[in-house]
């Protein structure tokens, strides 16, 4: 049961950062400083992307399911959870980039308006001196 339990823990960790690295960009819009953690995080999602490497958290989501006695499962954890559940035939080398430029690209659109935003809250304050 201790394995399940870490398995599933693993998995809730490893969604809700994949989360973080696509929508992240969105909470840095109200907390800038948010930044210093988030560009990073989509760094090494984008790496993991466009590799085409594993996570290191799937494997052992993986161990720890065969720990519990459940069956391991091949792929990475895009392929398991999401890609299977939009794409019936599986993870592809081109679908995997697709999904590295797309969190890229929604990234740099955000990144583009906290910048912006930024730049007009140092104009302001600086007529205001």
């Amino acid at each position: 049961m201790t394995y399940r339990a870490a398995a599933d823990a693993i998995l809730i960790v490893h969604f809700a950062f994949v989360l973080f690295v696509a929508l992240g960009g969105l909470l840095v819009l109200r907390w800038p400083k948010l930044a210093w953690v988030h560009i990073p995080a989509v760094a090494w999602a984008a790496f993991i992307e466009f590799s085409g490497r594993i996570c290191p958290l799937t494997p052992l989501e993986v161990a720890m399911r065969l720990g519990a006695g459940e069956a391991g499962y091949a792929g990475d954890f895009l392929e398991r959870y999401i890609v299977a559940a939009i794409y019936p035939d599986g993870l592809t080398r081109e679908i995997q980039l697709m999904l590295g430029a797309a969190v890229l690209l929604l990234n740099a659109v955000i990144y583009i308006v906290v910048v912006r935003g930024a730049r007009a809250r140092a104009a302001a304050q600086r007529q205001r001196a």
